[in-house]
């Protein structure tokens, strides 16, 4: 499905380019690889999940489409971006 017809069905979605990747963490989460990354001049994590790691993605410049979530820790409201594509630049 194309970027476009994403953002017609989910108005929740936001589609960003070129955004300069400048941490990516990889963690076990059961059968899935949770992924962490975090961009450049943006204080939120983006997290997504696939059944394998993946190549470093730190420097890189990375298309994606998202939407903000907040996650409860310990009574604390964190902010953070659930990714839904994420495709180099």
């Amino acid at each position: 499905m194309s970027v476009d017809k994403l953002l017609k069905r989910h108005e929740a979605l936001t589609h960003s380019e070129n955004l300069r990747v400048v941490s990516h963490v990889q963690r076990q989460d059961g059968d899935w690889v949770r992924h962490t990354i975090m961009i450049e001049n943006i204080d939120a994590p983006f997290v997504f999940k696939r059944t394998q790691a993946y190549q470093s993605l730190v420097g890189a410049r990375v298309n994606m489409t998202y939407y903000r979530t907040v996650e409860s820790v310990a009574g604390m409201e964190f902010e953070q971006m659930k990714v839904v594509r994420i495709k180099r630049s």
